[in-house]
């Protein structure tokens, strides 16, 4: 008997934030009350903390972070608790493209906010996931952003490795995540940090464009900020906030 999520809560913003995440992942779920029995097709329920207590079901998921509640449940359903082989793809790119796969199965995906924030999600999976063997495989595609990243990742010691990206690149609703799928799930060569990040001239003019773009035309940062910027060194938003502290000191 195939097994499916449960989500079991009154609270009506949890609820909504599971569906739509749910939904997104084209995951199957059936929607619960506390005041009828729960299906024996229920493998694992999706609760809020302050409810799980409430759960008549040998596995309740209280939810804090819904993406890793969400990883946890299905780990949950696939009858794990750990895995031989946990492998983490990565598509380098200012909003880089996660992806997760225990023993060759997609259990989460996930896009991050930044180049740094890849290590805050290779961490949160090594936790959720325990495994024999974890490793990091990024795309060897955008190398400002992919050597931000190996920087970031490999402060955790973990085994990194940068995997030919040809192929990976797909017409998808999810084109960053299906790659990160591919690169997961293709071999690459071992690195070690430090890793260089050097941005290219054409990097630094399309951060000064887009410094025009969020200020509303009034600010364009320098070259020097812009680099900052693309060395992860400051956010798009500090640097634009630097500049116009600079210029308002120039005018007294």
């Amino acid at each position: 008997m195939r097994k499916v999520l449960g989500l079991l809560t009154e609270d009506f913003r949890l609820y909504h934030d599971l569906v739509a995440a749910l939904k997104a992942r084209d995951l199957p779920f059936v929607s619960l009350s506390f005041s009828r029995r729960i299906p024996d097709t229920v493998g694992a329920v999706l609760t809020s903390p302050a409810e799980a207590g409430r759960v008549r079901h040998r596995h309740a998921v209280a939810v804090d972070d819904i993406d890793s509640s969400i990883a946890k449940a299905i780990q949950i359903l696939k009858g794990k608790s750990y895995w031989t082989e946990l492998l983490i793809g990565v598509d380098p790119g200012r909003e880089p493209g996660v992806a997760i796969l225990g023993d060759g199965d997609v259990i989460d995906t996930r896009i991050a906010a930044s180049p740094e924030a890849v290590a805050f999600h290779v961490r949160q999976a090594i936790r959720t996931f325990p495994a024999n063997d974890a490793r990091v495989r990024i795309g060897h595609g955008d190398p400002t952003n992919r050597n931000r990243i190996l920087n970031a990742v490999s402060r955790d010691r973990i085994r990194v490795e940068i995997v030919d990206e040809a192929g990976t690149t797909r017409r998808t609703p999810q084109p960053d995540v299906d790659a990160a799928i591919e690169i997961a799930r293709t071999p690459g060569r071992r690195v070690e940090p430090p890793f260089e990040v050097r941005p290219t001239p054409g990097e630094v003019r399309e951060i000064q464009r887009r410094s025009r773009i969020d200020s509303g035309g009034l600010v364009t940062i320098s070259s020097e900020l812009a680099g900052a910027v693309a060395r992860g060194d400051l956010s798009l938003d500090e640097a634009i906030a630097r500049s116009r502290r600079a210029e308002r000191r120039s005018k007294r």
